[in-house]
């Protein structure tokens, strides 16, 4: 039997990068799997990579209405939900002391609030014995150069999933973060880093990595499934490091 058969799962952010991949994974497990993002046309995209009758809901977790709208449509067309796993976000890279108000509103926005009130919206329509997974970051425990918003934003929702773990147990709901080291996704260009200097990059970056090598997002995937499925029964409230112990250097 699959790991998620007849289980639903959504993923924020399930577009591109670990969120699509975790998506693929979760599908072809067994899961009916929906996915949100801000773009339609990235939506019908990753649908079309995604298959297994996956279902898109186009919006923007800073958006509280967009939740309410994807745990009505949850609700309304598959009864209940099984898997949360609260993956979209944003990155800017910034020193502080040329980070505006706006650049913190934004990622503070999508990185703590989506998260905070896509989980109070969803939890009404999971099962008992649910799994919520929230995706942080090596950079909330780590300080790396110009991350120092974005590590705000990730500390915050690790706090939220210790919290919930307490909050949910009555109910059987379990919440793990998954934490990724860095990961050779889209993200790379989004950073700004011409496809002249990607090798270099890349190799930079592996170098800092004790595994020798920048992660997969198929290798973030595996932690997520585990994390969603009855593997990790007795897991709850924990942070899962997938970052090729990039933590200890």
């Amino acid at each position: 039997m699959k790991l998620l058969e007849n289980k639903v799962a959504l993923i924020t952010g399930g577009n591109s990068g670990i969120g699509l991949a975790t998506a693929c994974r979760f599908a072809r497990e067994g899961a009916q799997v929906i996915i949100t993002a801000r773009r339609q046309t990235v939506l019908d995209e990753a649908l079309e990579r995604i298959g297994h009758g996956a279902v898109g809901l186009r919006g923007d977790v800073a958006d509280l209405e967009h939740h309410a709208t994807v745990a009505t449509h949850v609700r309304e067309r598959f009864g209940a939900l099984d898997i949360y796993m609260a993956n979209a976000g944003v990155l800017t890279i910034n020193e502080s002391a040329a980070v505006s108000p706006e650049e913190f509103d934004a990622q503070f926005f999508v990185n703590t609030r989506g998260v905070f009130f896509g989980v109070q919206a969803m939890v009404p329509v999971m099962r008992a014995g649910s799994s919520i997974i929230i995706t942080s970051s090596l950079a909330s425990a780590r300080v790396l150069p110009g991350h120092a918003v974005y590590a705000g934003a990730k500390a915050a929702v690790e706090a939220f999933a210790r919290s919930w773990a307490l909050e949910l147990k009555d109910r059987g709901i379990r919440v793990n973060v998954l934490s990724p080291g860095p990961v050779d996704t889209a993200i790379v260009e989004k950073l700004g880093v011409p496809e002249y200097d990607r090798p270099a990059f890349l190799q930079a970056m592996s170098d800092r990595i004790p595994a020798g090598r920048m992660g997969a997002a198929d290798e973030l995937a595996s932690a997520a499934l585990f994390l969603a499925s009855n593997e990790s029964s007795f897991v709850n409230g924990a942070e899962l490091r997938v970052d090729g112990g990039m933590y200890l250097s």
